[in-house]
């Protein structure tokens, strides 16, 4: 759609309309005309034509990224995990299962981005939680990796120097 874009401009340029004007025709700022103008001059309509993203092809095709929303959309339950809360490590076990393809779990984050999902609070807590443990946690393990501020001299509360 931007190549569409930025040859409708380049044909309307070449028809004798302002850069201001193909602007407002084409949906864009004059400064994106005037660049698109300029690289048309010195290398062609192939100046502003689209490239190929550069860098590393994905490991999913767009159509295993299809099927893996409609995974998601379906649920953790029905991907066969015991609650249908989807974490970054659970997404990365179905798209190694499903895809053969293996991404770190912490790209799994991105790749959930990419594709329209964003992190989700809870609506409720979870029915695995256990109160006691976490109970226990606070009063015997909390005290003990607890930071303690450390003990510094006491210092002058005067921001100045005394005089020499």
């Amino acid at each position: 759609e931007l190549e569409r874009r930025r040859l409708r401009a380049l044909g309307l340029l070449k028809s004798g309309l302002m850069p201001v004007e193909v602007a407002r025709r084409v949906g864009v700022d004059r400064r994106s005309v005037r660049r698109w103008k300029a690289a048309a001059r010195d290398g062609g309509d192939q100046a502003v034509r689209a490239r190929p993203t550069p860098g590393r092809p994905t490991k999913l095709s767009l159509k295993d990224r299809r099927r893996l929303v409609a995974v998601l959309v379906k649920g953790a339950q029905a991907a066969g995990f015991p609650t249908d809360l989807w974490t970054c490590p659970r997404v990365a076990q179905v798209i190694a299962r499903r895809f053969q393809v293996h991404y770190h779990v912490a790209h799994v984050g991105r790749l959930l981005y990419a594709l329209g999902f964003s992190p989700q609070k809870p609506a409720r807590r979870a029915i695995e939680r256990d109160e006691e443990a976490i109970r226990r946690w606070i009063q015997v393990e909390w005290p003990r990796v607890k930071k303690t501020p450390r003990v510094v001299a006491r210092r002058s509360s005067s921001a100045t120097k005394r005089a020499s």
